[in-house]
């Protein structure tokens, strides 16, 4: 078990397991800290820039702050966390307002430049060449779960605002599995995926959906399926339970062992 260190945030004292995320913990002590690239699945990686707070650690002066980026800044004992500052404010403003020139049709984006007063007036006073059907944010979320997973079917293709998410040669990706994940790690819904009658389709492919063999719910891709079994080298059988049938299945033979 890891040690708890104990810091301040706001004045208010709180702790956090060490080498912990600072915004792990923030979000956890129940403070307002916006981000649009944090998922727990996944290491921390600073895209959005959006959860800037300060911080003063100890040995440092008294009125010395540092701005960070608390998903990629670690909980230290003893340290100061400011959240709200006017610093804070000013950055975060500035964050939005790039993030709403990239992606104006992201509700998520949206939503968050309203709540910290940023309009698209004043996005459109800065920005010249804005596409208002864009939704990814360039947070990378997407290609990040994608390598996790050892696909590495998409990835991050162009430099500086011109960058964006694709598949080799933009044709339909020969190393994706159809599993969606990329879509559903996505936090502003920019990759489009539908399932009709038994088939997904996800970047210009369709792929045929396996079924559990007890309640016959879709399971995952046979694609999918196919590369978990050789990765772990289990028989093809082990993925055609649904979740919860598989758990309900594990109570049943639990039960009969005991009785």
């Amino acid at each position: 078990m890891k040690k708890l260190v104990t810091m301040k945030a706001d004045g208010r004292q709180i702790r956090a397991p060490e080498e912990s995320s600072l915004l792990t913990a923030l979000l956890r002590e129940g403070f307002d800290v916006p981000t649009l690239c944090h998922h727990e699945a996944l290491a921390p990686y600073g895209a959005c820039r959006l959860c800037l707070v300060e911080v003063s650690q100890l040995g440092w002066k008294p009125d010395w702050r540092k701005l960070t980026t608390s998903c990629n800044f670690p909980v230290l004992d003893g340290l100061k966390v400011f959240t709200g500052t006017d610093k804070v404010i000013e950055n975060v403003t500035v964050v939005l307002e790039m993030l709403l020139a990239r992606a104006p049709a992201a509700e998520a984006v949206r939503d968050l430049a309203a709540r910290h007063g940023v309009t698209m007036e004043a996005v459109e006073s800065h920005f010249d060449e804005i596409d208002r059907e864009e939704r990814c944010n360039d947070c990378a979320q997407c290609t990040r779960v994608c390598d996790r997973l050892g696909h590495g079917a998409i990835s991050l293709l162009g430099r500086g605002a011109g960058r964006r998410v694709g598949t080799p040669g933009d044709g339909p990706p020969p190393d994706c599995v159809g599993c969606a994940s990329c879509a559903r790690i996505c936090p502003t819904g920019a990759i489009p995926v539908e399932e009709q009658k038994g088939i997904r389709r996800i970047w210009g492919r369709d792929f045929e959906l396996a079924r559990c063999v007890e309640c016959g719910r879709a399971v995952l891709t046979i694609d999918q399926m196919r590369h978990h079994a050789k990765r772990a080298g289990l028989d093809e059988s082990y993925f055609r339970l649904c979740d919860e049938c598989s758990r309900r299945l594990v109570a049943k033979t639990m039960l009969e062992n005991v009785t």
